[in-house]
């Protein structure tokens, strides 16, 4: 009989499910709340322009970490259930969906690093408060974003190559 999923699947979505549930969902909550506050509270020009993307993330953030962490669990349950009805097919899908994943790393560093980079043009290069704020506010999430992503790319890479050398024939 097949086992359940090999550990490193169901080490690569626990990863995913706890930095979604954990950290990019509370993340984003409280950037909304934050953002939020400093709108209503301080209607100054650095004040908003600060708020904004706090406002504009939060939500982002809420969205991504919610939908990751909450599709993750049924993700997990259809391929434990698809490994024991052919495991060369899931090598196979999971290997080609995480060539994708991980031929974008690059492209999102390059996007991480422009929104600080833009962030810090505002900050640095405009006398307007509001630019400033806003720039401020860019580079704080352009770290963020490098943090998350950093994470999320060593698993991803590490489940690929862990995929690569996984044996599916059934009886070694």
């Amino acid at each position: 009989s097949m086992s359940p999923l090999p550990s490193f699947v169901t080490s690569y979505f626990g990863g995913e499910l706890r930095e979604s549930l954990i950290f990019i969902l509370p993340g984003g909550l409280l950037s909304l709340v934050f953002g939020l506050w400093l709108w209503l509270d301080t209607p100054s020009s650095f004040t908003r322009g600060v708020a904004i993307p706090f406002l504009v993330m939060g939500l982002a953030m809420s969205a991504i970490g919610a939908t990751v962490g909450f599709r993750t669990p049924s993700q997990v349950q259809r391929l434990a259930a698809e490994v024991r009805a052919n495991p060369a097919d899931v090598q196979a899908r999971e290997s080609t969906r995480m060539a994708g994943v991980n031929a974008r790393w690059n492209a999102y560093l390059v996007v991480w690093a422009a929104f600080g980079a833009i962030g810090l043009a505002l900050r640095f290069g405009w006398q307007h408060p509001g630019a400033r704020g806003v720039g401020v506010a860019r580079v704080f999430f352009s770290g963020v974003g490098l943090l998350v992503d950093g994470f999320a790319e060593r698993r991803a890479r590490d489940y690929a190559r862990a995929l690569a050398g996984w044996q599916t024939a059934r009886g070694g």
